[in-house]
């Protein structure tokens, strides 16, 4: 059986190298567009006229073709009773420019005609949660810094020779007249003319929000952070300039400070499940406009980074509206991916709408009750780590009751390794790079099934050896030599790894849901889950030890056969909730403890595991057969 295992190794570091990819970001329509030029007409302008002549010749003339192209945008927006005057307007702005018009006067009147055009045309100019520069750091290092340099100065080496050169995104006096809208619309929009690409296909809306942020922090001074509040909307949609304008210079420092850091970020369940539900919207206005990929890889952003995080408070309150409600997710997902009509498909989405609704209701605001903090810390790491304990158990059990001490040292290296690798794989994605949600799942169904592959095997193998005699004949082959000890290693690896990074990232999340006054309770709650595992563990090793050896070994094998296939339902879930491929809902029982799941593809896995299991047992049994009648 060991053997294998060189083969399985292979496998394994394939399957942590392979799960990457990116998240389209949403659909930008013609309101967008025109927006994201006056927002640069009012941040350029100003540097190309002074006293009323040209001093910087191209980039005026990058302004009025930026204005041309703004008119026809303007023209071509859906009839409003408003467009007319926002088509006097950029005329207005028009004739200022071409009158040379004072800077801050032409930068007033594109700010002033940017707050109509969102008004007219409903364009949010706020995040729904609030972004993190911390998110942003290793984003900007991964995307920008090749151009733009590492402290943002517009000195990266790709940026050589440019033309026109990277922005210097530490020039002060640009950045006050850029909002963090501009920042972050500009990531999804590009810079037509420039080498600035649309970064749309390759972050998400969060991720933008969370660049943006970080490269507000260039032009910043984090001592100033202390004074006037400004609540989200304004610290996204308000420039420095307007401020210092209104309120002066000192409150404008204020503001720099507090949106480069906006204060108490916040995931809690309320502003998790409106992202879920506004980024569905931009699903279906993507699927109207014929994009059936990004709706279809925005209904998945809308499932992974909203709704997933708050399923285990949800199933902790009421399982089955937590169930029902991923079902309506998974239906307005699969309508888009079999092309429905539109109406069909907006049908669907409506049903998830109000399951999230009742969701939301269920949950509360921003934060948890210190009730359901401790409930929630509690089933998040046993439900979890159940599984592994499990298998950990079974086979330090094995190894023990069979003289093998001498492997134990492998186990406890593997799953030591995976308390390592899960903790560096989340700090990797804290502070070096960003994973996704479906990348995570991607890695979840992957190992899960691979996992699932693995217990199967051992478990066949203690069936095959649960004799005395045939025990005996494997222990002179050497059970401890290397592919042996690798192969215990490696499972254990495998059980860790696979649970550890998924509780990483919901202790994370409840953490913020839960807020300061539910923070003890989700520690306690933890706390309290560690010792019930423990507590397993000792029970199966202690009890273990006063079995038969035919007994011990016939439980071991049914109890990793059986994990075999709760692994194969898990893994092909995740991979559902990854985007990788659709559902297909059938009547069946549901149990997610035990990988059971009321879907054709997942029931299928656990089909075909099933089926592996009879055959092999099967084979064990005819051996065992033709071994006695040849005695």
């Amino acid at each position: 059986m060991f053997s294998a295992f060189r083969l399985l190794r292979c496998v394994g570091l394939f399957l942590l190298a392979s799960c990457s990819f990116a998240v389209l970001a949403d659909p930008v329509d013609g309101a967008a567009q025109a927006l994201h030029l006056l927002d640069y007409v009012g941040a350029d302008y100003p540097a190309t006229v002074l006293d009323g002549k040209v001093v910087d010749a191209s980039e005026y003339q990058e302004q009025l073709e930026f204005l041309a192209r703004l008119q026809g945008l303007i023209v071509a927006l859906p009839a409003r009773p408003e467009r007319t005057e926002l088509e006097r307007a950029v005329a207005d702005l028009r004739k200022s420019v071409d009158q040379h018009a004072d800077g801050g006067v032409v930068a007033r009147q594109a700010r002033q005609l940017g707050a109509r055009l969102a008004v007219t045309y409903e364009i949010s100019q706020a995040p729904i949660i609030t972004p993190d520069p911390a998110r942003g750091a290793p984003l900007f290092a991964q995307h920008c810094a090749v151009c733009h340099g590492d402290a943002g100065a517009g000195d990266g080496p790709a940026g050589i020779g440019l033309t026109p050169p990277p922005s210097n995104l530490r020039d002060a006096a640009r950045l006050d007249r850029l909002s963090l809208y501009d920042l972050y619309n500009t990531l999804g929009l590009g810079i037509e003319g420039t080498d600035m690409p649309s970064f749309a296909d390759q972050l998400d809306d969060r991720q933008r929000w969370d660049v943006a942020t970080y490269i507000a922090g260039f032009s910043a001074d984090s001592a100033a952070a202390q004074g006037k509040t400004f609540n989200l909307a304004d610290l996204a949609r308000q420039t420095p300039a307007e401020v210092s304008a209104t309120d002066g210079p000192q409150v404008a420092a204020t503001f720099r400070a507090q949106r480069a850091h906006p204060p108490q970020v916040q995931r809690g369940p309320a502003q998790l499940l409106d992202y879920t539900a506004s980024t569905l919207d931009k699903s279906l206005a993507a699927y109207k406009a014929g994009d059936r990929e990004q709706a279809y890889d925005l209904s998945v952003a809308a499932y992974l980074e909203g709704f997933e995080l708050v399923e285990s408070s949800l199933d902790n309150v009421d399982a089955n509206v937590r169930k029902d409600t991923e079902k309506a997710l998974m239906a307005y997902r699969q309508s888009l991916q079999d092309g429905l009509s539109v109406p069909q498909a907006a049908q669907k989405l409506e049903a998830a709408k109000a399951k999230l609704k009742a969701s939301a209701g269920l949950l509360g605001g921003d934060n948890l009750s210190t009730s359901l903090s401790f409930i929630s810390g509690l089933l998040i790491l046993l439900r979890e780590g159940l599984e592994a304990i499990l298998v950990l158990a079974a086979i330090l059990a094995f190894l023990r009751n069979t003289g093998q001490e001498s492997a134990v040292r492998s186990v406890n290296i593997g799953w030591g390794l995976a308390l390592l690798a899960g903790l560096g794989t989340w700090a990797l994605a804290a502070y070096v790079i960003d994973v996704s949600g479906a990348q995570r799942e991607l890695l979840e169904g992957a190992t899960a099934l691979f996992a699932s592959v693995m217990v199967l095997w051992l478990g066949v193998w203690m069936h095959d050896r649960r004799h005395a005699a045939a025990w005996q004949d494997y222990i002179k082959s050497s059970l401890v030599g290397g592919g042996g000890r690798f192969g215990f290693a490696i499972l254990a690896f495998f059980s860790v790894y696979r649970e550890l990074f998924e509780v990483i990232l919901f202790y994370e999340t409840l953490w913020l849901q839960a807020g300061p006054a539910g923070h003890n309770a989700v520690l306690a709650g933890g706390a309290t889950a560690l010792v019930l595992l423990v507590g397993l563990a000792w029970i199966i090793l202690r009890g273990s030890a006063k079995l038969p050896l035919t007994l011990f070994f016939s439980i071991n094998a049914a109890l990793l056969c059986a994990l075999s296939v709760v692994f194969a339902g898990h893994g092909v879930k995740a991979l559902q909730e990854a985007g990788i491929f659709g559902t297909r809902p059938v009547p069946f029982i549901e149990f997610d403890w035990l990988g059971i799941h009321a879907d054709a593809y997942s029931l299928s896995a656990q089909a075909i595991a099933i089926l592996a299991i009879t055959v092999l047992y099967g084979r064990s049994w005819l051996t065992e057969k033709r071994r006695a009648e040849a005695a």
